[in-house]
């Protein structure tokens, strides 16, 4: 029997809460470096783009899912996503509907390529070197337009981060429901939920950090992305969590 190691955790609940907490994180961290300490949007997005492929690299290399690693990851690619969209968007000029529509197209070639290659696009199948970089390269463009595109709801629909973070809410609600209710493709709505979570996360952390007169709260970047990071350590902590399916031993044991 061939093994079938998934090195992605299992998709639940605890997943998605998670999950947007990272993104959440990856707002705040990346704002506290590139505008509190400093740095610009070029030498932080280089920053986190060195973390993001010494990461991804370690998560590769790794014999099996380790959950620190790969949440580790997962920031790294949320900071340099913040990092890398703002960069974009403020300082190339590209603008947030430029910088949307070209991300979104990278993601769509990204998934594409993946699905030729492959013939899914699932994370269950996450378990070679070779799906892994499609699933890094979907997930860090994912990133990467969640921040532009919270950036636009907020700013150019004049609906702020408030009511950016509604509609993102709203849209995640829309897919669970149709996640419960329907029979569309499972991989097709993750991806759908992986793509909000983050603009919903860059509203939200954005609301946090932000100048009142821009519409945030103005708190502390390092203290909330300190505080955000010690809830992901005491989530992985307390709630552990295992690999996905491995769909080949699965095959095999039908067989």
């Amino acid at each position: 029997m061939r093994a079938s190691f998934n090195k992605v955790p299992e998709v639940t609940l605890v997943f998605w809460i998670i999950k947007i907490a990272a993104t959440t994180l990856g707002e705040t961290g990346g704002d506290t470096v590139t505008m509190t300490l400093n740095w610009g949007y070029l030498a932080g997005t280089a920053l986190f783009l060195v973390a993001l492929v010494l990461l991804v690299s370690a998560q590769i290399i790794a014999k099996k899912f380790r959950p620190f690693l790969y949440w580790a990851t997962i920031i790294a690619s949320t900071t340099f996503g913040t990092t890398m969209a703002d960069f974009a968007d403020r300082s190339l000029g590209v603008g947030y509907t430029g910088g949307s529509t070209l991300l979104l197209a990278l993601l769509l070639i990204t998934l594409g390529l993946w699905y030729r290659s492959q013939g899914s696009i699932s994370v269950d199948t996450v378990s070679t070197p070779k799906v892994e970089m499609f699933y890094w390269a979907a997930i860090t463009f994912s990133q990467t337009l969640g921040t532009a595109l919270g950036d636009w709801m907020a700013d150019s629909t004049g609906l702020g981060y408030e009511g950016g973070a509604l509609v993102f809410g709203a849209a995640l609600t829309i897919v669970a429901a149709a996640y419960y209710w329907t029979s569309i493709s499972r991989v097709t709505l993750f991806w759908a939920a992986f793509i909000l979570t983050r603009p919903l996360g860059a509203t939200v952390g954005d609301f946090l950090d932000k100048p009142v007169h821009d519409g945030g709260l103005a708190l502390s970047r390092p203290l909330a992305s300190a505080v955000l990071a010690i809830f992901i350590l005491g989530c992985l902590l307390v709630l552990p969590q295992r690999a996905g399916a491995h769909p080949i031993r699965a095959e095999a044991a039908r067989e």
